[in-house]
């Protein structure tokens, strides 16, 4: 790492390299960083890119993660983290801090501040932890104006818009897949299936929907620990 700590890739480079993992069929490993220095060690280890969780941003604030952070918050630790690695930054944005005209100005924000993707969720506003009980949704039709002025509002198209579904808790696995189509024909790049109990859950949700899937592996959570090689053959 260079003495100014500043990357050497371009935020279109780590764009261009997010989007080529995401179709190389090969499991992309992202690990949680919370500040710039873990960002770097994980670059180091050999991992293929960063992740900025939510629930660990609002943890190192000594927030519950219920939707308290703001959008100032999360874009500029997000710009903090991005600025020290060559390796592409998925960062966590809620349900877009708002309305589809908030979710449209959080997506601009976060690819000014040099951020590879991001996910938004279909939770009502505030929402909870994807691994808290008493979660609710918004309507499908409603994430899916969410997801459409995301897309909409991205200048560079590789900027990765992840949808992130918590319906397996609520409405079932089914409904969660059904929704998950729903947010991939509305432009979607990858799907985030929250909160599924195990690998057979998984292996279903990769059935069914034809674009990339992100796996949250967290500890304490509702999901089982599966291995990425595991993660990988299902797909």
């Amino acid at each position: 790492m260079n003495p100014v700590a500043t990357a050497a890739t371009g935020a279109a480079g780590k764009r261009a390299a997010f989007r080529a993992g995401l179709a190389s069929g090969r499991i992309q490993r992202l690990p949680g960083a919370f500040n710039p220095l873990v960002a770097a060690l994980i670059q180091e280890l050999g991992f293929e890119g960063v992740y900025v969780s939510g629930a660990v941003l609002s943890a190192e604030l000594a927030l519950p993660d219920i939707g308290l952070t703001t959008l100032t918050e999360v874009t500029e630790r997000g710009r903090q983290i991005a600025r020290v690695t060559d390796l592409p930054v998925l960062i966590d944005a809620d349900t877009g801090f708002g309305e589809p005209m908030n979710a449209a100005r959080t997506v601009s924000l976060l690819e000014d501040a040099g951020l590879a993707g991001c996910h938004l969720e279909d939770q009502v506003n505030p929402k909870r932890c994807g691994h808290l009980d008493g979660k609710a949704v918004v309507p499908v039709a409603e994430m899916v104006r969410r997801v459409r002025a995301a897309v909409s509002a991205r200048r560079d198209p590789n900027f990765v818009v992840c949808a992130r579904t918590d319906a397996r808790g609520t409405e079932g696995l089914a409904a969660a897949i059904d929704r998950a189509k729903a947010y991939a024909d509305a432009g979607a790049d990858l799907i985030f299936t929250e909160a599924l109990a195990d690998a057979a859950e998984f292996a279903k949700f990769r059935a069914s929907v034809d674009i990339p899937l992100l796996a949250n592996m967290t500890e304490f959570g509702k999901s089982a620990l599966l291995p990425a090689a595991e993660l990988e053959s299902l797909g």
